[in-house]
Formats: C-alpha cells, sequence, structure tokens
C-alpha cells in the first residue's frame, strides 16, 4: 500500500496530540463535571503541588492567563504609577502590555541576536532610580541569560520576574529550571503552548514564602478571609477544569518535549546537509540548557517571500513578533523611534517559525524542507 501524500502540514496540531490522551482527558472532565465544583478547588490543588515541582519551585498558584500572570506579578512586587520596569523590546505584547496597564513605564533593552532573548549587557544603562524591576523573557522556548540579570538586580535591589510563558521545563544553562530563579515565575497555558489548556490559563511560581501568600489573595480580589479584603486584587483564579486538564497533560510534557527536539535535530540536521544554511539560521542552542521549542524559529533571507511560498504550498508558518515594542503605536508616548533597537528590529523582520510539534512525522518535516529548498534554489 503506497503513503498518502503530503500536500498540507500546519504550523501545530491539537487534534493529533488530542487523540493520544482522550481516554485519560475525557474522565478527568467528567469528574469536575460530576463534582461541580469549577473555580480552584482540589483539581487545581493537585496540579498546583505537581507543577511546582516540575519547574522546581516552592509555591505554584493557578491563575487565569499567562498575561494575569504576569500582572499579578507586577502587583504582588507593589509595582507603582511612574515606576520603572526594565524588559525585552522583543516578545509577546503581554509583556510590555502588563507594565503599562498599572501606569508603570516599561523601558526596553535589545536583544541578543542568536537567543532572541533580553542582552544582559545592556541592561545595566537602562537603570535609574525609578527602576523597580527587570522582566527576562525566555523567548521560544530557551532560558535568558540569567545570572547576570540576577547580579545586577542584587546590586540595584531590583525584584526580577521571568515571563516564561514558552518556558515550562525549559533549563538555563547550570541546570535549574526557568521559574525558580527570579522572585516570581510567569506561565501560560494557552491552548497552542508545550503545555495547553483547554482555553485560557496561567501559572504564577515563587520560593517566596511571603510572595506566595500576596499572590494569593490576589488572584481572589485580596480578600483573606472571604470578604475581608486586606489589599485590592483581581479575578485571577484558574477554572477546575483547566486544572484538572493541565495535570493529566502534565505526564505527558516531557515526552513531548523530547519529541519537538528530535523535530528540531531532524531539521537542523537537513538544513545543513542539503546546504541551505547558505540561506537560512537555525535556532542556536546554549550549552548546557535545555531548549523546549515552543516555537522552532529560523532567521531567513526574504522572510516575506518564504512565507508566501510556504502559505501556497499549504505549510504552516508564523511571524514572531512583526513588530517590536518601541515600534508598536501604543507605546509611541515613550519616545522611542524606529533603529533604537537593531538587533530585535533585525529579528522582527527576518524570523519565521515553522511547524515543531511533537506529533510532526519525518514525511511532513521533508515537505517542509524541500518546500524552502524549491523556495531558494
Amino acid at each position: 500500500m503506497s503513503e498518502q501524500k503530503i500536500t498540507a502540514v500546519p504550523l501545530l496540531d491539537l487534534k493529533a496530540q488530542y487523540e493520544t490522551i482522550r481516554g485519560e482527558i475525557e474522565p478527568a472532565v467528567k469528574a469536575v463535571m460530576e463534582s461541580q465544583y469549577f473555580i480552584l478547588g482540589p483539581k487545581v490543588k493537585e496540579f498546583e503541588t505537581h507543577v511546582a515541582d516540575y519547574v522546581q519551585a516552592k509555591y505554584a498558584l493557578g491563575v487565569s492567563s499567562g498575561t494575569d500572570a504576569l500582572l499579578i506579578a507586577l502587583m504582588a512586587l507593589d509595582i507603582q504609577p511612574g515606576d520603572e520596569v526594565i524588559t525585552t523590546d522583543y516578545s509577546f505584547f503581554a509583556t510590555a502590555g502588563s507594565i503599562s496597564r498599572l501606569n508603570a513605564i516599561p523601558v526596553f533593552v535589545d536583544i541578543e541576536p542568536d537567543t532572541y532573548n533580553i542582552d544582559p549587557a545592556k541592561i545595566e544603562e537602562k537603570i535609574t532610580d525609578k527602576t523597580k524591576a527587570i522582566i527576562a523573557v525566555h523567548l521560544y522556548g530557551q532560558s535568558a541569560d540569567m545570572n547576570p540579570v540576577m547580579e545586577l538586580a542584587q546590586k540595584y535591589n531590583l525584584r526580577v520576574i521571568e515571563d516564561a510563558a514558552q518556558a515550562i521545563g525549559t533549563e538555563y544553562a547550570d541546570g535549574r529550571r526557568v521559574g525558580s530563579i527570579g522572585d516570581i515565575g510567569c506561565f501560560s497555558f494557552f491552548p497552542s503552548k508545550n503545555l495547553g489548556g483547554f482555553g485560557d490559563g496561567g501559572l504564577v511560581t515563587t520560593n517566596d514564602a511571603h510572595l506566595a501568600e500576596r499572590l494569593t489573595y490576589l488572584r481572589n480580589h485580596g480578600a483573606h478571609p472571604k470578604y475581608y479584603h486586606k489589599m485590592i486584587g483581581g479575578n485571577f483564579r484558574l477554572d477546575a477544569i483547566q486544572g484538572a486538564v493541565l495535570d493529566v497533560k502534565l505526564k505527558h510534557l516531557d515526552g513531548w518535549t523530547g519529541g519537538r527536539q528530535k523535530n528540531a535535530d531532524y531539521y537542523d540536521a537537513e538544513i545543513d546537509s542539503r546546504e541551505l544554511d547558505k540561506f537560512v539560521s537555525v535556532p542556536r542552542r546554549v550549552a548546557g540548557g535545555r531548549h523546549i521549542f515552543n516555537q522552532y524559529i529560523l532567521r531567513v533571507q526574504n522572510r516575506d517571500g518564504l512565507l508566501a511560498h510556504l502559505k501556497k504550498q499549504n505549510i504552516g508558518s508564523e511571524v514572531y513578533y512583526p513588530v517590536t515594542f518601541n515600534n508598536q503605536e501604543c507605546f509611541t508616548y515613550l519616545g522611542y523611534k524606529k533603529g533604537d533597537f537593531p538587533e530585535a528590529e533585525k529579528a522582527a523582520a527576518e524570523t519565521l517559525a515553522i511547524p515543531i510539534y511533537p506529533e510532526l512525522t519525518t514525511e511532513q518535516q521533508n515537505y517542509v524542507l524541500d518546500a524552502i529548498e524549491e523556495f531558494y534554489r
């Protein structure tokens, strides 16, 4: 029997993942429905216990989204209007947007050209007497360089938030897992993430008992006990169904990460052997770290041309992120101009994500590679 010819490859295939765990997910969801306990509760607590152990943090609290994880982290650190928070110029909007929502001031820093993460060497020059915190983003599933960030934080008495929305299970070069290094770690369980829920969801982690207590109050309107409000918080609670789903999926996460890493190895080797490295650069992996490949990012020549060609071949691809923060209309008031962050802007113009999900077959990868090769030849 001949193999079915491949004519399309999606950027992500969540249906393929679901089929492998349907028998575990459906009873877990049914149990929540039968309990009629839908907000926080024992299912969320079980997940929090397991995920805290996974990310090597003492405390983990499920919250309503990755964006709300960032917001509640800033609130827990008492970031006030006019305070400055230093972060990368190149990330998903929530990283900078959460700072502005508290009427604090995002201060941007350029990136390392090969990891796309914040360049620690450029942070110190941005520190002022108004600086209160640094948000380091672990972009695409690889850790930012955290030791120099933490050294600067200690030197200037700053707090550090890790935006690990794309990086659950990622390890820094010394083996520590992200989300356990700074003061607070923030994770997203948006369905397309390596650990994705059945809707929005997020997580905050910390090793600080005082911060864990503040985060617990803040996620439920600052109440402790019920109807008695020690502080002003918000509705940042995680649904029990999400907790149940995520707890099932967490058991499979390392296997899925292994599949992504295997697929990344294959892409790396084929791009080299086909001599496509004249036209595209594969992701750099920092020695000693653990890259979980939330995305597989190529830096390419004629990015928009390649994007259009892949679309014609029904290959899913995506630009993360086409507009840097300094060029976003909503941040005009900060006074930045085009060209202020050359590495971030270059990455925004030259990078492209191709399919990397663990269920991807070798045949599908070859279809993607053949299309890239066809474009450049």
